[in-house]
């Protein structure tokens, strides 16, 4: 999706995710190469006007990634609210906000909800033709290696360590699927 918001100082919603792989003795997170700033990012991307963030980060990992909410799990803290609304729809907690400018633009914004997912084997999807197709799994040390590159911001590395040195440790695993996804409300129905 294109940027919502267009002049300067506007704010576009987005959302990402770490996936992260356990099905080998070393974990591995999952980058892509943008295919228009060149550098390596997580999986995401803008919160349609007609999406929860939740549903956004789910059609944006199927996209980009080919994985299913049901080939994952998701990191959530282990102390949490853990209840469920019949009149509203509870999202996983994100792992990770901020609000940053976009590449070469400092006066266009977005304010991304990150989130940590872990996969235990290969996608059970393709990766969307019109996405980009450089996918790379890097392990905590070729992350190190790249700290000093451009190639990863200091605040996805921040967080990438965060996630392999704590988070895989001290955090619960949940069925990714287990949270709804639904768009709209019409009426008294979820749709």
């Amino acid at each position: 999706m294109s940027h919502i918001h267009n002049e300067p100082g506007q704010v576009d919603q987005t959302t990402s995710a770490y996936i992260i792989r356990l099905d080998s003795n070393n974990p591995k997170v999952l980058l892509h190469m943008h295919k228009k700033y060149k550098i390596l990012l997580p999986v995401g991307g803008h919160i349609e006007l007609d999406e929860t963030p939740w549903a956004a980060l789910v059609r944006e990992i199927r996209e980009e990634s080919g994985y299913s909410i049901d080939d994952l799990e998701i990191l959530q803290p282990k102390s949490r609210i853990k209840h469920e609304y019949s009149d509203r729809i509870v999202h996983p907690l994100p792992f990770f906000i901020n609000t940053h400018s976009i590449p070469g633009s400092i006066t266009h914004w977005h304010s991304d909800q990150l989130y940590c997912l872990v996969a235990n084997g290969k996608p059970s999807l393709e990766i969307a033709s019109d996405e980009s197709q450089d996918l790379r799994w890097y392990t905590q040390a070729e992350i190190k290696r790249l700290k000093d590159t451009s190639q990863v911001s200091d605040s996805h590395y921040q967080i990438i360590m965060f996630i392999f040195s704590i988070a895989l440790v001290e955090y619960d695993l949940i069925k990714a699927s287990e949270f709804r996804i639904d768009k709209l409300i019409q009426g008294d129905k979820w749709i």
